[in-house]
């Protein structure tokens, strides 16, 4: 749904619990117990008509005997009572409730999910949010509200915990409280009836108690939404996810506890790795990748330096380091001469760096001085061993010493210090520190690792690809037109000449190939050729044709090409009786003895929609299953990061005498698929296997593509807004001067910066309500990275830099966007803002977006002036005298 009534579900003033219960044990007991327990100030009001008093509280026998209107209700209730209690509640007023209750269509049953229906229908009139059912509660520890049947109360901090599984919750509950690990809310979702992932990522994205989201999902509903609010959210704080239904087994479990599809798990993982979060396997993982965010820095590579005081984890941190991808760094001369000074002559020479058994504080100090200024590492892991020679606290105060000392240029620390009782002063004293401290070498390699990764999806997260790259022109049209013509037929398949034709269309190179209706016409066109050509039989009915013994290669000449089809004929007809058959292809045969088989595709994931694949292709590739997935729309960083996951990536680089592949080709392809997908919703299916790529290029040999009738267009279908190029253009200003207006892009960053600077004093109070100087990288950030989705920024080009930029972020119900608006001090005058508010709205306006809002300082003469000549209606603000409320109706 949207954000809209969250704040009575998040920050309640008064609580109904219904099915509150004096019985020990029951759900209903436990709930008024936490909640009293929890230390909520508002009213709780117990709702049972059995009871004069639970836990000393009077109790009311119904909502309509209630004193007051609750803002939040606790459901406790039977599954067949639900629907009538919420809308009793939504009739007084109410506008939130958490359903404990099970039984609402899990595993898909029938009756379930009639009653699910019945408590939507009864909330929806009164814009009732709902959270579960079948849930564990939520607790949010700032407020003291703990409306859960959890044994545990969870700690206050600043991590939102939303899970999809109660279990998990308690779990993770009782897991915290001992490492002192706190949270601004623990939401457990349930059966996600209304309230989901996507509307808890918005409001927690802009909840300034929260300082990172960590999650765990069974499924996504709502794919799109999940994905605008994911992103948005991952552009403002760290976003970490662990998945369940990884394998086969684990999904259909999902799907019987959750009644939600769980789509592909890989699909997942391109989706989590295109919203710019971290994914995990497990909760212990959750929250060692918490403890390094949250100690702040990046390392800008997998380049990771490590000292130690015990051969023994340095090898422990090496192994572990290789086989997750990372680098152990090659330390620089410098590096190693000043280590040399610094360290015994037996040290190890290398990295890891093996400071011996009897280091003291100063040897840990001067290593990680050294290792800390080493432009050749990205990161640090220090060890410790415990040993007579040094406490482990006084080897802990080295390396704070050493950080200190290097102050704001120090790079990612990690540390661990092995061992029980002996170790903990050292990790207090780290952790007091804000140093990240691990038990194991092992963890604390695979926290850095996670960092990487994290790293990677940030930068992913910056690629906002176009649907229709300029430079890559495509014959949209007669693709349709293939398209058209076969559904026309009563066929789902194009047959092989359509396919190469359509491919063609986009500019995919592939073989020479044509159509024969009979074994002579295809001798023929092999004469004329005069060329070693491949036959391949034509037919709709025929999807796999090397199986039934439908292509023939290295044939030539006239005789043998028709010998070979007659021949052909005959086995098709055997193997499949029924199959319709057209004719044949003849293709040109491609003399690339060195090339490597790949395989691009294109398919649909029922959750997120298009997905676009690459990896080793040929005839084995279900047995290699060297595959990378991405969402579309793609361009050609994104391209070759989706070829780089792969193995038969190495291959492509060169190898023996081998040279490199043209990679760069690989990518365009990559990107005209995501195209083409984008282009036509009808496209189900799609493989070219193989993809011939050598030091010339790449070619395909075959492709299959299904297609079925589409009520969408193509890129409704994808979860990914593309960057909207089509609202590239110019305006014409009151002088006559014409400037370029468009979508705002990640890479104006700087440019925005530039114009905020020459922007007055005064013009940046008035805009951002504040006086100012600049704009914090964080800040300008969110202003440059956005979701195209729900978000929109338009931006204006002068020849010395930004001229202006105006902005909207809808609601997700698209009722209502906020805008604003800001003209360089210099240019204003110009008709620069009313030209720019009247594009920026009228792109509202096609979204389907009900009104603009904006907020105007009273002083803010020259805006207010501005909305009376656009015939906005001005208000009074309903919070704040010195502000005045601005709205423009659009529908």
């Amino acid at each position: 749904m949207s954000v809209r009534n969250l704040q009575y579900l998040l920050s309640p003033r008064s609580i109904a619990v219904l099915g509150a219960s004096n019985r020990p044990g029951s759900i209903g007991n436990v709930l008024m117990r936490n909640l009293v327990q929890g230390g909520f100030t508002g009213p709780l009001l117990p709702v049972n008509p059995h009871e004069s008093q639970i836990t000393g509280i009077a109790t009311y026998r119904s909502v309509q005997d209630l004193p007051t209107v609750p803002d939040l209700a606790v459901i406790a209730t039977p599954p067949d009572t639900v629907a009538d209690l919420v809308g009793q509640l939504g009739a007084r007023g109410t506008r939130a409730a958490v359903v404990l209750t099970a039984n609402f269509g899990e595993g898909g049953r029938a009756e379930g999910m009639r009653r699910r229906q019945q408590v939507l229908d009864a909330a929806k009139p009164h814009l009732l949010r709902v959270l579960g059912p079948n849930c564990l509660g939520l607790a949010v520890p700032g407020i003291g509200l703990n409306a859960t049947f959890a044994r545990e109360a969870p700690l206050k901090g600043k991590i939102a915990f939303l899970t999809q599984s109660g279990g998990i919750a308690v779990a993770v509950l009782d897991w915290a409280k001992p490492r002192n690990i706190g949270f601004s809310v623990m939401a457990s979702l349930g059966g996600m009836l209304d309230v989901d992932f996507g509307d808890l990522l918005d409001h927690f994205a802009a909840d300034p108690g929260t300082a990172s989201i960590v999650m765990y999902i069974e499924a996504v509903t709502h794919a799109r939404k999940f994905m605008s609010a994911a992103r948005r959210a991952a552009r403002m704080k760290p976003v970490i996810v662990v998945k369940a239904g990884r394998v086969p087994q684990g999904a259909a479990a999902v799907s019987s506890h959750t009644g939600a599809l769980a789509g592909s798990d890989d699909v997942y993982d391109a989706a989590f790795r295109r919203a710019g979060m971290l994914r995990v396997s497990e909760i212990e993982e959750l929250f060692d990748a918490v403890e390094v965010l949250s100690h702040g820095g990046r390392p800008s590579g997998n380049r990771l330096a490590i000292v130690t005081n015990g051969g023994g984890p340095g090898v422990l941190a090496t192994d572990s380091l290789i086989a997750s991808g990372g680098v152990l760094a090659s330390l620089s001369a410098a590096t190693l001469k000043t280590l040399n000074g610094v360290l015994p002559t037996c040290w190890s020479g290398a990295n890891p760096v093996d400071i011996i058994g009897d280091a003291d504080s100063k040897r840990y100090e001067d290593a990680i001085a050294a290792l800390l200024r080493d432009p050749d590492s990205d990161a640090l892991l220090v060890a410790h061993c415990p040993t007579a020679i040094v406490s482990p606290r006084e080897a802990a105060e080295g390396v704070t010493r050493a950080l200190e000392k290097a102050g704001d240029h120090r790079k990612m620390v990690l540390t661990s210090w092995l061992g029980e009782s002996s170790a903990k002063a050292g990790r207090d004293h780290l952790t007091a520190s804000g140093v990240a401290q691990y038990e194991t070498p092992e963890r604390a390699v695979r926290a850095f690792m996670h960092m990487v990764d994290y790293g990677d999806n940030q930068t992913l997260l910056m690629e906002t690809p176009s649907a229709h790259p300029a430079d890559r022109p495509a014959d949209r049209e007669g693709a349709h037109a293939i398209i058209e013509q076969t559904l026309l037929a009563g066929r789902e398949w194009l047959d092989t000449a359509d396919a190469a034709a359509f491919l063609a269309a986009y500019g995919i190179p592939i073989l020479r190939s044509a159509a024969a209706a009979s074994p002579h016409e295809a001798g023929e066109i092999a004469a004329q050729w005069g060329c070693s050509v491949a036959l391949k039989i034509r037919s709709a009915d025929v999807v796999h044709k090397s199986d039934v013994g439908g292509v023939i290669l290295g044939l030539l000449g006239r005789e043998e090409v028709r010998n070979a089809a007659q021949a052909m004929l005959s086995r098709v007809g055997r193997a499949l009786p029924g199959a319709r058959i057209d004719g044949f292809l003849v293709q040109e045969m491609a003399a690339r003895p060195h090339a490597i088989e790949l395989i691009a595709g294109v398919s649909i994931d029922p959750t997120f929609g298009p997905v676009v694949l690459f990896g080793s292709g040929g005839t084995a590739v279900e047995i290699l299953r060297d595959k990378s997935l991405e969402l579309p729309p793609l361009n050609d960083v994104l391209a070759r990061r989706m070829i780089a996951r792969t193995r038969v990536a190495r291959l492509l680089s060169g190898y023996r005498e081998r040279p490199p592949c043209d990679v760069a080709a690989v990518a365009d392809t990559l990107v005209r698929l995501g195209e083409l997908v984008a282009d036509h919703a009808e496209i189900v299916e799609l493989d070219v296997n193989p993809l011939l790529c050598d030091v010339r290029g790449v070619t395909a040999l075959d492709a299959r593509i299904r297609v079925a009738r589409s009520t969408q267009h193509g890129r409704e279908r994808l979860v990914i807004c593309p960057y909207p190029q089509d609202l590239e253009g110019h305006i014409t200003l009151t002088s006559g001067t014409t400037m370029r207006i468009r979508p705002i892009r990640p890479e104006d960053e700087a440019a925005l910066h530039a114009m905020i600077a020459r922007v007055s004093p005064e013009d940046r109070r008035w805009r951002f309500f504040y006086p100012m100087k600049t704009l914090s990288h964080r800040a300008a950030a969110a202003l440059c990275q956005i979701d195209y989705d729900r978000e929109m920024a338009l931006i204006v080009e002068a020849p010395d830099g930004l001229a202006a930029v105006a902005r909207f972020h809808a609601d997700p119900d698209l009722a209502k966007a906020e805008f604003a608006i800001l003209v360089r001090t210099d240019l204003q005058g110009h008709g620069i803002g009313r030209t720019l508010f009247t594009r920026l709205a009228e792109v509202a306006r096609q979204r389907g977006i009900g009104e603009l809002v904006g907020d105007v300082l009273k002083d803010n003469h020259p805006m207010r002036t501005l909305c009376g000549a656009l015939h906005l209606q001005m208000e009074r603000h309903p919070e704040d005298d010195s502000v005045v409320r601005v709205r423009l109706k659009l529908a």
